[in-house]
């Protein structure tokens, strides 16, 4: 018969991964990894209303965020589902903010894609006395406050 060859040793190497990637630590250990970024309230903010305009979440998934008119403004808007595209899921492509002197409130514009078109909208957040933020005005493409 044949001779045979003597193997070669396989490289060891972590599960999964190739040799050298096994992380570093304590034998049953994990790597760290870095805590979840915290977004800015504003961007949270325009994630929730974007999500209520497309019709992704009903209005009442606002009502404990929204103070003063802007859950009536919600409930005139939603309903036409202005951000519900034929694509696909809407999404923020910039929100920007400005601050009020006395930090209490802010002043957000947020730019919207849907589809091929972009979509303008604006809300205004007030921090209430137990320091959270709430969404105080809310319009889009113009849809006045009051429409």
């Amino acid at each position: 018969m044949g001779s045979t060859r003597p193997r070669a040793p396989r490289p060891r190497t972590a599960p999964g991964g190739p040799a050298g990637t096994r992380p570093r630590g304590p034998a049953g250990t994990h790597p760290r990894t870095a805590p979840p970024r915290m977004l800015p309230p504003h961007t949270v903010f325009a994630e929730r209303l974007l999500a209520v305009l497309s019709g992704e979440r009903p209005v009442h998934w606002m009502l404990g965020h929204t103070v003063g008119e802007a859950y009536e403004q919600l409930v005139r808007i939603a309903p036409e589902t202005p951000l519900r595209s034929q694509g696909p899921r809407p999404v923020l492509r910039r929100c920007s903010v400005q601050v009020d002197a006395d930090r209490a409130a802010v002043e957000a514009f947020a730019t919207i894609a849907t589809g091929p078109r972009v979509r303008a909208m604006a809300f205004r957040l007030e921090r209430g006395a137990d320091q959270r933020w709430r969404c105080a005005a809310v319009e889009l493409d113009g849809l006045a406050r009051h429409a």
